[in-house]
Parts: C-alpha cells; sequence; structure tokens
C-alpha cells in the first residue's frame, strides 16, 4: 500500500472478519482495505463499511495493492486459502484455529518458508486481562509454589448454530475454544507438558465436542486442568489456582482477581465446623487473623498490539509473537485431547 502501511485483504467476512475492522482501527501500521465472502449480504455489508470488494478469492489474491490476507473463513478452508495467498505472494493471517490437524500445519508452514512469506495465527486472547492478571500473580510468586492450575470457559447455549456444530468444518469446543486456553496454559506454565487426560462431552450435539474437560500434567509438577462446557446453568469461576501459601481466584471476565495468603504463625486453637452428621476440624475455615485477602486489578491488555507486532515484523524491526512451533504445540496438544477421549485413558506428551 506504501507509505509505510500495510494494506489487509480480509477473505471471510463473517463475524471475526469484520470484527478485525476494529482491531485495525486506529493502527497506523495496517489499514483493511478490501474483501471477499461467499454471501452477497456479506460483500454488501463491506460495501457499507467503506470497503473495495472482489467479486472472488483470486481477484483479491492478485491486487497488488494487498500486502496481506486476513483468512477468516470456516476452519477446514484456511489451509487452502492460507497456502494459495503465500504462493500469489501475500503475508497471510489465519484465524484460529490455523488448520484442523498437524500435518497440514505443517504442509503451512512448509510454504511460508519456501515463499518467504509471513504466516501468523490471530491468537487474540494473549491479551485477555484475566489471563494476564493470573499469569503476574503465578510469575510473581503471590502464592508460593504454586501445584494447580484450572482455567474454565462456561455457557449454557450450546454451540452456535453455524459452522461450529459441523465435524467437517473444524466445528466443536476443542477446535472452537480449546484452541484459545491451550495456548494460555502453553504461555502461563514454562517447560514440557508430560501427560494428557480429558473426556468430551456430547450433551446437545453428537456429531461434535460441545465440551470438554482435559488435564495437563507438567514437567515442573504443575496440574493443569481445562474445561469447556456450553450446557452450564451455573459457572464456575474463570480461574482458580493452588498455591503451598495462598489461593487466587477470578469468577468472570471483566472482575479483579481475590488472592488470599497465609500469614503471621499457624493456627493451634482450631474451632471445628459441626455438621448434620458430625464435626470437621479438617475442613475448619482459618481465623481471619491468620489470612490476608488482596484484590489484585486486571494487568491491562491492547489487542492492538497484535497488528502493530505483523507490521513490526514484516518490517524487520521485531520478531513475530505468536511463533509457529507455539502454534504446532497447541495443535499437537488438541489432537491429545480427542485421542485421550478416545482411548479413555492418559497419554504421553512431549
Amino acid at each position: 500500500m506504501g507509505n509505510g502501511v500495510y494494506a489487509i485483504g480480509i477473505i471471510g467476512f463473517g463475524g471475526m472478519g469484520s470484527h478485525h475492522l476494529e482491531l485495525a482501527e486506529g493502527t497506523k501500521e495496517v489499514k483493511i482495505v478490501g474483501s471477499f465472502d461467499i454471501k452477497e449480504s456479506r460483500q454488501q455489508l463491506a460495501r457499507e463499511k467503506g470497503l473495495k470488494v472482489y467479486n472472488s478469492r483470486e481477484e483479491l489474491l492478485s491486487d497488488d495493492m494487498i500486502d496481506i490476507v486476513l483468512v477468516a473463513t470456516p476452519n477446514d478452508l484456511h489451509k487452502e486459502i492460507a497456502i494459495q495467498a503465500m504462493r500469489a505472494g501475500k503475508n497471510v493471517v489465519s484465524e484460529k484455529p490455523i488448520t484442523l490437524g498437524s500435518a497440514d500445519l505443517q504442509e503451512m508452514i512448509d510454504v511460508s518458508k519456501e515463499t518467504g512469506k509471513l504466516l501468523v495465527v490471530h491468537q487474540n486472547r494473549r491479551w485477555d486481562e484475566d489471563f494476564l492478571t493470573m499469569k503476574k500473580i503465578y510469575d510473581e510468586g503471590m502464592l508460593g509454589e504454586v501445584f494447580a492450575i484450572e482455567s474454565r470457559v462456561h455457557g449454557s447455549r450450546g454451540i452456535p448454530g453455524d459452522w461450529r456444530q459441523e465435524k467437517e468444518h473444524g466445528g466443536g469446543m476443542i477446535l472452537d475454544w480449546g484452541v484459545h486456553i491451550l495456548d494460555q496454559a502453553l504461555m502461563f506454565v514454562p517447560g514440557k507438558v508430560k501427560k494428557v487426560y480429558a473426556t468430551v462431552d456430547h450433551v446437545t450435539n453428537q456429531l461434535v465436542d460441545d465440551g470438554f474437560h482435559a488435564e495437563l500434567f507438567f514437567e515442573n509438577g504443575v496440574k493443569y486442568v481445562l474445561e469447556v462446557g456450553t450446557s452450564n446453568f451455573i459457572n464456575l469461576p474463570r480461574w482458580y489456582m493452588l498455591g503451598n501459601n495462598g489461593t487466587a481466584e477470578i469468577v468472570n471476565w471483566g472482575e479483579p482477581a481475590k488472592v488470599v495468603t497465609a500469614k503471621g504463625k499457624s493456627e493451634t486453637d482450631i474451632i471445628p465446623v459441626r455438621t448434620a452428621a458430625g464435626i470437621t476440624k479438617t475442613m475448619a475455615p482459618r481465623r481471619k487473623d491468620t489470612i490476608q485477602e488482596t484484590e489484585i486489578p486486571l494487568v491491562p491488555g491492547n489487542i492492538k498490539e497484535f497488528y502493530k507486532n505483523v507490521a513490526a515484523t514484516l518490517d524487520g524491526k521485531a520478531e513475530i509473537i505468536v511463533k509457529l512451533p507455539q502454534v504446532m504445540r497447541v495443535m499437537k496438544l488438541m489432537e491429545a485431547i480427542f485421542e485421550s477421549a478416545e482411548k479413555q485413558q492418559v497419554v504421553d506428551f512431549e
């Protein structure tokens, strides 16, 4: 496009495609200039947004004005379009998951190396404020030695009535939401994942998973629980983290973290809890003078940094944040979850 601005053309002007207009707005390094979609209603929406509308994918890819192609179609089309775009001389930003399996991803990586074109995934939830806040608590050792982390996303509406319900288009919650919270997990805890155990749900949909529960066992001893549910009318906390000196919790998006840690001397005069069937000292609550409650404000996240990083990488001034080996690791982890659920057993990973 010139003048130090990279021009983006969108293929697939649906929900996420149109959302990228907001992401690029006010970002001086990139500008979305055109789009193509197979649905005329979306073509018309693009016209109303002031974009150049192409009559075909090939017409968009042949336009020398376009520097970056954003692939925002259903998941099963990402590979084909990305490869075609890179071979047409375009850099590629792909929505996630980048494709349906690690073998397909390797083909895409090979074409990126062959053509010298940038291939990057829009892993937007690395900038989620709840994630950044819990990672700060972990990194700064506020809870002592962390031994368990739980990350959950719960809803009660089932799977949206679109391609997400269709296996051939890459539907299901492991690919739709798992790709986010698994990426967060691998960014959160350093080191290898040694073992994986998972189960999947088919409450409202028999063709694809409409929920899953996975446990990752890291080599440093951390157990990381991930859960996505679409039939949860009472949600569990978005985040729950346990250390040997405290606990942290974020109940929902947009809310600060609550941290409770031990302080002072250990309790000796424990007052038992009385229940209908007896008493318990083990589960008796701590006295207020032996704990400290702290509210940790959300760490700000700016998703506009994604496109700034893409442009800086193309300028040779930065290293891409979302790296392809990281994307491959998430893809293989999703495959391990499918394998564990199918075999109903723990599987080795790294």
